[in-house]
């Protein structure tokens, strides 16, 4: 066990790009930690015990019992986390302000832009009951346009900040399943060359490998767990 952790933390945990920016950092910090699934189809983000570390009734979140001043703390929301385990570690997430203020750019541009936009484009393209070919084209081209933007940025280094951070580790899920979102990786070469150098890494290949129980879920097909997702209300 990490000299850093004296227990494994609990990670809440369901196989979604947002899911695996955690479990890809988790193997690349190289902290202990210990899956609880969230089945996302079935409700498990509205039992009490979820809500009272993710209020959002999202997930992923983490409880570390070695949180500051060796006291527990609970972590919600995806970029939250990665900070945290950037600083708890020293690893990915640089101290010097002006490499940190890079790195916290693009993180925040997958989370207020890569992450909705392409999942409205999933949602809309493959799962919506009703095609809506306004809907449809407004976020493929969206997506397309982040897609460039990520391009260019990566015209002339190896990575979002210069060097590899959890802004990578954020947007990569999302960009590997870019058949979903109507997208030509071929249009972005810059992008599908990061992509190749981002799944050749050992720990980000682990981090996709890790599993929940009970997982198997075809939302195109399972229309009681397209309710639960889809129908949510304030409870």
């Amino acid at each position: 066990m990490s000299e850093l952790q004296k227990e494994p933390i609990d990670l809440y945990f369901w196989p979604t790009p947002n899911g695996y920016k955690i479990t890809i950092m988790l193997e690349e910090v190289g902290l202990p930690y210990r899956v609880i699934p969230v089945n996302i189809g079935k409700g498990d983000q509205f039992k009490p015990e979820f809500l009272a570390i993710s209020p959002n009734n999202r997930m992923p979140a983490i409880a570390d019992p070695d949180g500051p001043d060796g006291e527990p703390i609970s972590v919600f929301e995806s970029a939250a986390i990665l900070q945290y385990l950037g600083r708890k570690t020293g690893k990915f997430y640089p101290t010097d302000e002006r490499r940190r203020v890079e790195v916290e750019q693009w993180l925040m541009w997958q989370m207020g832009g890569l992450g909705p936009m392409a999942g409205q484009a999933h949602h809309f393209r493959l799962y919506a009951p009703e095609k809506i070919p306004y809907a449809i084209e407004r976020y493929t081209k969206e997506a397309n346009r982040l897609y460039g933007v990520m391009n260019k940025r990566l015209a002339d280094r190896d990575y979002l900040a210069g060097e590899y951070s959890i802004a990578d580790m954020a947007c990569v899920g999302w960009t590997r399943v870019w058949e979903r979102q109507g997208q030509d990786p071929s249009e972005f070469p810059n992008v599908q060359k990061w992509l190749e150098r981002m799944t050749s890494r050992p720990a980000v290949q682990r981090g996709f490998e890790v599993k929940a129980e009970g997982e198997a879920l075809d939302l195109a097909s399972n229309q009681d767990a397209q309710k639960v997702l889809f129908g949510q209300t304030a409870r």
